[in-house]
């Protein structure tokens, strides 16, 4: 490997280093009432291809019902931004991202949306979701 590659490759963190405990919760007053529909849109996602070392771009979109507990943005700002150093795939981000969230909202319905942008004249979307939707 060339000696920038190595270079890059020392940047990367395992995604074990990703700390779930500096998202915020905050209580959600209505739940018990009725339901709604939180959408947040993070446009400026980026990590590390975990074999190459050079940052992957995306659209990270959080959609969820929450139950009791809501997320408090600029806390869940900051927990976005600690995978810019992360050497994950886009697969594995996505699912993290919700497994995280959930642990700590218990939301009624959640799904997870990375939309990244083109690497090789490829786009890539994955999906995942907890629960169900409720009417």
């Amino acid at each position: 490997m060339s000696e920038l590659g190595e270079e890059l490759r020392k940047r990367i963190h395992p995604i074990e280093t990703v700390d779930r405990s500096v998202l915020e919760v905050l209580d959600y007053t209505y739940g018990q009432k009725r339901d709604i529909s939180v959408y947040i849109d993070q446009p400026e996602f980026t990590s590390l291809c975990p074999l190459s070392a050079l940052p992957d771009f995306g659209r990270i979109t959080i959609r969820y019902t929450p139950a009791e507990k809501i997320v408090e943005l600029k806390s869940l700002k900051y927990y976005l931004l600690q995978y810019r150093n992360v050497g994950v795939f886009y697969e594995h981000v996505v699912n993290r991202i919700l497994d995280d969230l959930v642990a700590v909202l218990a939301p009624h319905f959640m799904e997870v949306v990375g939309a990244f942008t083109p690497r090789g004249g490829i786009t890539t979307t994955v999906t995942v979701k907890h629960g169900t939707e409720r009417d």
